[in-house]
């Protein structure tokens, strides 16, 4: 492996702003912030806006958006002269 050419690859915080969760892992992001582990030791951390414990779809928050009526919506505006040729 040649060297200087690869990215440091090391341990970092993801924590998540809305939610207090947070997790260690590795990876190659560039942080300026460190924060201090549950084991002791203090690691960069980079902050996301959203992860699986403040997404709405894992969390079972999802709003269901009622698409009923938007075809006959769109049949009723246009008459149902959508897409044909005009005769001349």
């Amino acid at each position: 492996m040649k060297s200087d050419i690869h990215p440091d690859y090391r341990e970092v915080v993801f924590k998540d702003n809305k939610a207090d969760f947070a997790i260690l892992t590795r990876s190659t992001i560039r942080t300026k912030d460190t924060i201090k582990w549950e084991d002791g030791n203090e690691y960069p951390v980079y902050y996301v806006d959203i992860s699986s414990h403040s997404h709405p779809f894992y969390t079972g928050k999802e709003k269901f958006v009622d698409a009923m009526g938007r075809v006959e919506k769109f049949k009723k505006k246009f008459g149902g002269s959508y897409g044909k040729k005009k005769e001349k």
